[in-house]
């Protein structure tokens, strides 16, 4: 059934409309809930025609910033732009219908009364009634989803209610679409397929696109660049081969992949680490750090190495086992990911080694 419905949608669906793209603009943003901060100062750009993913864990301050975006929060501080106007600031708010963005929720907020058609036509209000039906036809084609027109939401599975609401946010053709967690509700089987085809119809349209997403694989996989976020602040801004090969800090590591940690100083320009012993950059002398491995850059093979271990326990997950392992003078085991069927069965004996370059030491805070 899913693969004919995949089928159906590339076989019927048209190419989307190209957009102008925008540029939208955080300018010192800062934002609060009854007294508590939940935005602290970020500046960022979405530059036009860019996939700019807002990642972060719940609390981060993502959803509060799109929301600001939309014109659906005022911030307390700084000012919002697109294409250089000004659409939030000390002295101007503009509601969302004035912005040229579209809006794509995480619950999709279908009007359950109204035909998938019906729907789409619903924001379609500079157009005339005529004019609002063919755009609205032609909105729904490019989701390959025409033969749906007449039906109700609650006729449609999760993905196909997907599509209707990215059909829904790009019929206006606006400059910025704003998406929040628009994948999460769908069913883990059918979430890749939809976001290729999301993806795609992205960059067919050419529109400048923010999506919050606290799922740090799915941000890699959509964006162009994304924006780390932490308690209301901007941890780090980058492509995703940027966040996850030169982390700026020991909690971007751990968003992107799961880690060993230590902890360490600097003597004589190195950290001693108990997987080898690597430069400390220009961290100063005597400085504590903090030291990280991930998972996967562990490689483990029989005993004979220079580190050697023992296996505590390992756990087979198709492609890779999971396997921890007992170090001597490391109070905590050791993780790692290596590939299955790559140490022999029964084997408890073994040695570990980690590339030197794959060791990554950050600063602690004072």
């Amino acid at each position: 059934m899913m693969k004919s419905a995949q089928s159906a949608t590339k076989e019927t669906r048209q190419k989307v409309s190209v957009t102008f793209a925008s540029r939208l603009t955080f300018e010192d943003i800062r934002h609060a809930y009854h007294g508590k901060e939940t935005i602290r100062g970020i500046s960022l750009t979405a530059e036009p025609g860019e996939v700019l993913c807002l990642l972060g864990p719940s609390g981060s301050g993502k959803t509060t910033l799109l929301r600001i975006a939309a014109g659906l929060e005022a911030q307390s501080h700084g000012r919002v732009t697109i294409d250089n106007r000004e659409v939030a600031g000390p002295d101007v708010f503009l509601p969302p219908e004035k912005r040229g963005v579209g809006l794509m929720f995480q619950d999709f907020a279908l009007f359950p009364h109204m035909t998938v058609l019906e729907n789409i036509r619903f924001g379609l209000t500079a157009l005339t009634a005529r004019e609002a039906i063919a755009e609205a036809g032609a909105a729904l084609r490019r989701v390959g989803l025409s033969h749906y027109a007449e039906k109700y939401p609650h006729a449609l599975s999760g993905g196909e209610q997907q599509r209707v609401a990215l059909a829904r946010a790009l019929a206006p053709r606006p400059g910025v679409l704003l998406m929040d967690e628009p994948f999460s509700g769908l069913d883990s089987r059918l979430k890749d397929a939809i976001r290729a085809d999301t993806l795609t119809i992205l960059k067919e349209s050419r529109a400048t696109a923010i999506v919050v997403t606290h799922d740090a694989e799915e941000a890699m996989r959509m964006a162009d660049r994304i924006a780390l976020l932490k308690d209301g602040r901007l941890v780090q801004v980058g492509t995703p081969d940027d966040l996850y090969r030169r982390p700026s800090s020991l909690f971007s590591a751990g968003f992107f992949s799961e880690i060993n940690e230590f902890d360490g100083v600097v003597r004589n320009g190195r950290v001693v680490t108990p997987l080898g012993n690597v430069s400390a950059g220009d961290i100063g002398e005597g400085r504590e750090v903090s030291v990280a491995v991930r998972l996967s850059d562990v490689d483990v093979v029989p005993a004979g190495g220079a580190i050697p271990a023992r296996v505590l326990s390992r756990r087979f997950l198709g492609v890779v086992e999971f396997l921890t392992l007992a170090v001597p003078g490391i109070e905590e085991p050791i993780r790692a990911r290596i590939r299955a069927d790559r140490l022999p069965t029964g084997v408890n004996d073994v040695s570990i080694t980690v590339l030197i370059e794959d060791i990554l030491v950050f600063e602690k805070a004072p």
